[in-house]
């Protein structure tokens, strides 16, 4: 069948191809209502950044084309052979997915949306969701124990959310941007800060009667990690969730993690089991289950946060401000439905 799908041919440019696949037993053909973008991942990829992926040995130079979007979400047009699980029609959300009309994956990259309350632009958040969803069950937060997010776009924004629902209390939001705070406030966190204000430290440890318990810190630079570091407890807690772009962190270790016994945790999201969950360690379909279940009965909620909507023939204009935006908006989705 014929598809379009929306690549980048080389540095800094964006353009949609039709390409055609055909279905193939044990996959699932599902037609795109909403895809999102993930801003660090994809400005990542667009400017030709060599530390893309996880591999222990990054390229020399950047390759192209290359794609993105995986988080989206559809209708089952069509099913192949030895897939029982999924009909024509259903509503469904997607995990490792690309900006695509239509999307043709293994039947296990697929999962049921299991409400009709559930919008496609909430629940082509459902797999980026797990990313934060991870990090906090990786760091065993109790119920009751503070929480610091740093860094306040769409993982930040997100983490936020979950770890309402988890019970963390009080949740404090970082960012130096105000929009951002203003944001996380909204999404359920009970202080929001600027990290780059006098006493940033001090505030914190004063709000959490000594230091925060855990922290999710999303920035990936060296100074969202040192600021996060000091404002944690004894034996606290951190899930590093943000993608670290720079190698060069110059960090006090000995002061800020050795001495402290601080527990610093790799919270990739590709660092998880692959078929069985376990305690703290859920597979990518597990914790979307759970994040499109949490929609469904109104844990959380990602409607506060949805943001701008594009048809995918407007890509040009919405990455451009991606790669000369540093504020881009924590949601922007392509909705391929104006396409």
């Amino acid at each position: 069948m014929e598809i379009k799908q929306i690549i980048f041919p080389e540095v800094n440019k964006v353009e949609i191809v039709t390409k055609n696949e055909e279905l193939k037993p044990g996959s699932v053909c599902v037609r795109t209502m909403v895809s999102t973008v993930s801003p660090g991942t994809e400005r990542a990829n667009i400017t030709g950044d060599l530390n893309v992926s996880a591999s222990t040995e990054p390229p020399k130079e950047a390759v192209f084309p290359r794609v993105s979007g995986y988080s989206s979400a559809g209708i089952v047009e069509a099913v192949g052979e030895c897939v029982k699980d999924f009909k024509v029609g259903d509503r469904v959300a997607l995990y490792w997915s690309l900006h695509k009309n239509y999307n043709i994956v293994a039947r296990n990259q697929v999962v049921k949306i299991p409400s009709e309350d559930i919008s496609y632009n909430e629940a082509a958040l459902s797999f980026i969701s797990t990313f934060p969803m991870a990090a906090i069950r990786k760091t065993r937060l109790e119920m009751g124990e503070s929480a610091l997010v740093m860094g306040l776009g769409t993982l930040g924004q997100i983490a936020v959310r979950l770890l309402k629902a988890s019970g963390a209390t009080p949740i404090i939001a970082a960012d130096p941007i105000k929009e951002k705070r203003d944001a996380a406030l909204t999404g359920g966190a009970d202080y929001a800060l600027d990290p780059l204000s006098e006493g940033f430290a001090e505030k914190v440890k004063e709000l959490t009667g000594g230091g925060a318990k855990v922290a999710i810190e999303v920035t990936g630079v060296g100074a969202g990690l040192s600021g996060a570091l000091d404002c944690m407890a004894q034996f606290g807690r951190v899930a590093l969730l943000g993608c670290t772009r720079d190698k060069n962190f110059t960090i006090d270790y000995y002061r800020k993690v050795h001495a402290p016994g601080i527990s610093l945790i790799g919270a990739h999201t590709i660092a998880r089991p692959e078929y069985e969950s376990s305690p703290g360690m859920f597979t990518h379909r597990d914790d979307m289950t759970a994040v499109l279940n949490l929609l469904k009965y109104k844990r959380i909620s990602f409607a506060d946060m949805l943001g701008e909507v594009y048809s995918p023939a407007e890509c040009e204009k919405v990455y451009d401000r991606l790669i000369n935006d540093k504020n881009f908006p924590a949601v922007v989705q392509f909705d391929w439905r104006l396409l």
